[in-house]
């Protein structure tokens, strides 16, 4: 019986799995009135905010047999999961429709009217990689860079098993209940003081010291049963299936100070990237290049470089991305090292990673149902960040403001607000403008990363971008963290802040930032006390795809490199994790979002897939040609576009498409409002018919950008991993450990 259920439930899951598919599937197809509408992939103009813009072909088969070509500019509000790579499009708005051969007005008015009620009564369903690959190729997205801290952090290079402890601060002690022990509070790791000495915990292995700041601490078989007894209950069960342990006794290293650890499998070995004058250092897991013709060494920390005569001489520079060798645009997408790429201005890994950085998780806000509690150590204080009218709490685990005498909470990306700083708290449905102050120095810097974007008397419509869980842009590469060291809070309970170093945060194009908590060993265990979100911010502590000690060699993320977009894509993009789905209620389906108020609308209106290629486009001039397999690009409409007046929904006539598109936002804009801006106008201004035409270079590059899309959807479709990486988060997000 069980496992008839079992097989029930997989067979289950799989037809779930191919359904959602089939949504993805280009072109479609929807059956009106006799007529079979077939829609042709979206080509993507513009991403503001939450709000896509774009154009499509469209064929219309009559019930009479007739094939009319046509093209659409539609507007849609963007709910995205970025967890499975896919975006729902609703409130579907078409501001036009052309079908340049119908000549008789009438016919066309039926044709118009029938794609407009039967698209806007669509919801669309797009894959998140096929959007980017479009939205690359848009020349009018520019964001602004975060104005970062990039001073090196103290770097630690060994050439033996080494592991990096951090402390942050002093040491902090804490009395362990019902027990003689004290514990050092302030750190993720966990470290006993019984009498004059302490005990450091990992895996297996103990060590201990007098001094917790030693450089001398000792591995040690002769443990006090009452702190094995303790640091078990303590210890909370960690998974730890991916990880490859080794047998070697490390040298522990312990820094109070954002440090870093480099380390190779003995004396440093070089292999040549071929076509560059660069050698990499193969028998380590860190990024280490070599420039031959400087004779410096790089080292690639949380997306930024740092260059170095030697590695072990402590003389680390901030090298800007542009000021890199040229050569490090030259390594090969198929050598080992390759996974740098993405920290290198101007490669497609790089580019990618732009538009990552400006695609939200969004979400539908029950105004109900969302809550949140808020716990301060004592009475509620608050700090003025300089140079803006904003406060914010510092003796709480939670984010909460002081603006303008009003309090505002941000919890799992969702904005809230009360008249008082205990609360009780409703949803926001407004962004105060005051936040675009916050400077990088701050800890609540991210929170300029989590938006506003609509709101009806039951919903609101939120969304953040990756630089809430600290991964921001600068000078054409993402970084992680700050760079700033944010003091924690010290009271009856500790509060640490996000850290930028200490942690071995990387990047990969595929799995996004994880973290290696400074060392390469799996058995060391790794925890954290305290409340909130602590030392990892939003997302919370989670694997990178590489950790694990495999002898000092390029393990995990470099070798799933190597194995291509599969590799990558089977094993997730963490930085990707929906924070939104965490909470147990509060957050509305995409399903439940339509567009009520589109004229005409038909419910349930579905589509299926069309067996027609997916070769179809229409220019920005409305013109519809199809590609063939040759490279050839036929016209399919044989009136060229004139582009007469088309009456919108508001019985205004104007002249198709807007003179200029709205421009795409920064990341952060100097002066956001409040509430984004509206939706754009259904009756677009004119635009100069005169355009001259750059049909096949514009196309192509459309056809490529196509392609490219497929392939990274396909990828991800094949090789989506089954379970979600693991995330560790703290265990009580409004409490936090008390001294």
């Amino acid at each position: 019986m069980n496992k008839l259920l079992l097989i029930c439930l997989f067979l289950t899951s799989l037809l779930s799995r191919a359904e959602g598919e089939e949504k993805l599937v280009w072109p479609r197809e929807i059956e009106a009135s006799g007529n079979v509408i077939t829609l042709y992939q979206p080509q993507l103009e513009s991403l503001n905010m939450n709000i896509l813009d774009g154009r499509m072909a469209v064929s219309v088969k009559t019930k009479d047999d007739e094939m009319v070509f046509g093209a659409l500019w539609f507007s849609a509000t963007l709910l995205t999961d970025k967890e499975n790579r896919t975006a729902d499009l609703v409130k579907v708005e078409i501001p036009m429709v052309r079908f340049p051969d119908v000549e008789d007005e009438s016919k066309l008015e039926q044709l118009k009217q029938l794609v407009i009620t039967d698209m806007e009564s669509l919801d669309v369903k797009m894959s998140l990689d096929r959007i980017l690959a479009d939205l690359e190729d848009e020349e009018n997205l520019e964001l602004l860079n975060d104005q970062i801290n990039n001073n090196p952090p103290e770097i630690y290079y060994r050439s033996s098993p080494s592991v990096l402890v951090i402390i942050d601060g002093d040491p902090i002690m804490k009395k362990v209940d019902n027990s003689n022990l004290e514990y050092v509070q302030n750190t993720p790791f966990l470290i006993l003081k019984r009498k004059s000495d302490y005990y450091l915990k990992g895996g297996e292995y103990w060590f201990t010291a007098s001094d917790v700041l030693s450089d001398n601490w000792k591995q040690t078989k002769s443990v006090p049963k009452e702190v094995e007894k303790v640091a078990e209950n303590m210890m909370e069960d960690q998974d730890e299936s991916e990880v490859e342990g080794s047998d070697a006794i490390p040298e522990i290293i312990v820094s109070s100070v954002p440090a870093e650890l480099i380390s190779s499998d003995g004396k440093l070995e070089y292999e040549t990237i071929k076509g560059t004058s660069l050698l990499f250092v193969k028998n380590s897991e860190n990024d280490i290049i070599m420039d031959i013709n400087s004779q410096h060494h790089f080292v690639l920390l949380n997306g930024r470089w740092f260059s170095s005569k030697t590695l072990a001489d402590g003389d680390w520079t901030f090298i800007e991305p542009e000021d890199l060798p040229e050569d490090f645009a030259k390594i090969p997408e198929d050598e080992s090292i390759a996974t740098v790429r993405a920290s290198v201005p101007g490669t497609a890994e790089a580019k990618e990673a732009k538009y990552e950085q400006q695609m939200p998780q969004t979400a539908v806000v029950d105004r109900k149902t969302a809550s949140v509690t808020v716990e301060y150590d004592g009475n509620p204080k608050f700090e003025k960040i300089e140079d803006s009218d904003v406060e914010y709490a510092i003796n709480t685990a939670s984010t909460v403001l002081r603006i303008k005498g009003k309090y505002y909470c941000v919890d799992d990306g969702i904005w809230f607000e009360s008249t008082k700083a205990s609360g009780p708290w409703i949803v926001s449905d407004s962004r105060p403008a005051e936040v675009d102050e916050i400077p990088p120095s701050a800890p609540v810097y991210n929170v300029k990363y989590v938006y506003i974007y609509d709101s009806t008397p039951d919903v609101v419509y939120v969304g953040y971008t990756p630089g809430y869980c600290h991964s921001y842009w600068y000078n054409g590469c993402v970084f992680y963290g700050t760079g700033y060291y944010y003091r924690p809070w010290y009271g009856s309970y500790y509060y640490p802040r996000p850290w930028t170093f200490g942690f071995g945060v990387h990047y990969n194009p595929y799995t996004g930032w994880g973290f290696n908590v400074g060392f390469s060993y799996g058995w060391f265990h790794m925890n954290y006390y305290g409340g909130g979100y602590g030392y990892w911010g939003p997302a919370g502590y989670r694997h990178g795809y590489r950790h694990g000690y495999h002898h000092g060699y390029h393990h995990g993320y470099r070798d799933g490199y190597l194995r291509g977009y599969a590799g990558g894509y089977a094993n997730g993009r963490y930085n990707s994790r929906n924070i939104y789905s965490r909470r147990d209620r509060g957050i509305q389906s995409t399903r439940d979002v339509r567009n009520p108020n589109a004229p005409n609308r038909r419910d349930n209106v579905t589509s299926r897939p069309s067996s027609r290629p997916n070769n179809v486009y229409t220019d920005r001039d409305g013109n519809i040609m199809r590609r063939d397999n040759n490279g050839n690009w036929q016209q399919e409409n044989k009136r060229p576009s004139t582009r007469p007046d088309l009456p919108n929904k508001s019985g205004n006539t104007s002249s198709t498409r807007p003179s200029t598109r709205p421009t795409q936002p920064t990341q952060r804009p100097s002066t956001r409002p409040t509430q984004p801006t509206q939706r754009p106008s259904t009756q677009p201004s004119q635009r100069p018919s005169t355009r001259p035409s750059t049909r096949p270079n514009n196309l192509e590059r459309d056809f490529n950008s196509r392609n490219r899309g497929t392939t990274r959807y396909n990828n991800f479709q094949n090789n989506r991993p089954t379970t979600t990486p693991r995330s560790r988060q703290a265990p009580a997000r409004s409490g936090g450990m008390r001294r």
